[in-house]
């Protein structure tokens, strides 16, 4: 299933849902039927989609796990979105609850499986990562737990999502969403009658582990540069990712700017070397920019490699240049450079925390158009907020950040 199709059902069968389920619920209250509080002691975390977003909650994992002890702490996710969880080890494999979108029976059975391993489970903690979405806030009821964690619309600010849960939250949107998540965690453990009101200050450096790739990966991706370049001596290595076939189109940097940010690059050094990654469906898109481009020393690797060896790439690699996207956030996990272009969304809110994260935001007056209350979605249909940010710019951020720093640890010399 794509994210429109995924948007329709979230709507058209989600919001009803909701609806049905919060009579439910109120019905179920009126009857004395609520269970007793107590502290959480065995919780679900629960965060379908985006494997970015997954980086930035590590904090609030971390927390989780604390709090409950890491063999209690379930996360439930889209199958293709676990790898980063997986990565960051602080949910146990087992713990991991992947429904795969494969189809929509697939999609509906493997709902079904996961709503009857959380009861199963005795999961009587669900912490609803995605801000409003129905089909979070239905599986948080559906998991049988007592406390129910999330972000709630209290005056019709954002969808519809019935009243489903026990502790609701009021969405902060000048909160990062790094702090969001240790917010919702945090919620788990207060009185339900005294939220929305919390009084807790998130913890705004908090740092991410670095992961490093085994030598395997680093030899598999050292053999790709090696076939692809046709020698061995590459770098510095610069990486763009150009999101051909970006899900939210708004997001993306003109494909022209691209090959014409390679070309500069490839003229100040003459040792380096131009990768352009990307998802398999991409591949087309990046293939035709590396042509533009017309330099041997200029390749397309999308859709030629793993999650892991794209990890690897990252470590071999002094830059990557890319658009406010997943990369963004996973190589944040590397000791890569990372320029994000910001457009649509705000890097304070989404923005990588790390020393080695340069953001670029026009800041004009319409951005960011895309939020939480918006569902992410906007009227525009002309993203001059990434079109003001010029090649110019990157090109000379580039320069200084490739100039600033040593090679990285394994680079291919």
């Amino acid at each position: 299933m794509n994210v429109r199709a995924m948007r329709r059902v979230d709507r058209w069968i989600g919001a009803p849902l909701c609806f049905v389920l919060t009579q439910v619920r109120r019905a179920a209250d009126a009857l004395g039927r609520r269970r007793g509080a107590g502290p959480p002691r065995r919780m679900a975390v629960i965060k379908l989609a985006e494997q970015g977003a997954t980086v930035l909650a590590y904090p609030a994992l971390v927390r989780a796990a604390q709090a409950v002890g890491p063999q209690n702490l379930y996360f439930l996710v889209f199958a293709e979105n676990r790898f980063i969880l997986d990565l960051l080890g602080v949910v146990p494999r087992e713990n991991v609850i992947a429904i795969r979108t494969d189809g929509m029976l697939r999609v509906v059975g493997d709902t079904l499986r996961a709503v009857a391993r959380m009861r199963r489970q005795g999961i009587d903690t669900a912490v609803d990562f995605e801000f409003f979405a129905r089909s979070s806030a239905i599986l948080s009821y559906l998991s049988g737990a007592r406390i129910r964690v999330g972000f709630h619309a209290f005056h019709g600010e954002a969808s519809y999502r019935g009243d489903l849960m026990t502790h609701r939250l009021s969405f902060n949107p000048f909160l990062h969403a790094r702090e969001m998540f240790q917010l919702l965690v945090h919620a788990s453990g207060l009185p339900a009658d005294k939220l929305p009101a919390c009084d807790f200050i998130p913890e705004a450096q908090v740092p991410i582990p670095t992961y490093r790739c085994d030598g395997r990966r680093v030899s598999e991706v050292r053999a790709l540069l090696r076939q692809a370049l046709g020698r061995d001596d590459a770098g510095p290595i610069v990486l763009l990712n150009a999101n051909c076939s970006d899900l939210l189109p708004l997001r993306r940097w003109p494909l022209e700017r691209y090959a014409e940010l390679s070309r500069r690059l490839l003229g100040r050094f003459p040792g380096a070397a131009v990768v352009f990654t990307g998802a398999p469906s991409e591949a087309p898109d990046a293939e035709a920019l590396v042509r533009q481009v017309g330099s041997s020393r200029c390749i397309s690797l999308a859709g030629r490699t793993t999650m892991e060896q794209l990890l690897a790439l990252y470590e071999l690699s002094q830059l990557m240049v890319t658009n406010d996207s997943g990369p963004a956030q996973y190589a944040a996990l590397t000791p890569v450079d990372v320029i994000v272009l910001f457009g649509p969304e705000t890097p304070a809110v989404f923005g990588p925390r790390t020393p080695r994260t340069h953001v670029l935001w026009a800041g004009i007056a319409c951005s960011p158009c895309v939020n939480a209350f918006n569902d992410r979605q906007s009227a525009c249909r002309d993203n001059v907020c990434l079109q003001r940010i010029d090649v110019e710019q990157v090109f000379d951020l580039a320069c200084r950040v490739l100039e600033g720093r040593r090679p990285a640890p394994g680079a291919v010399v």
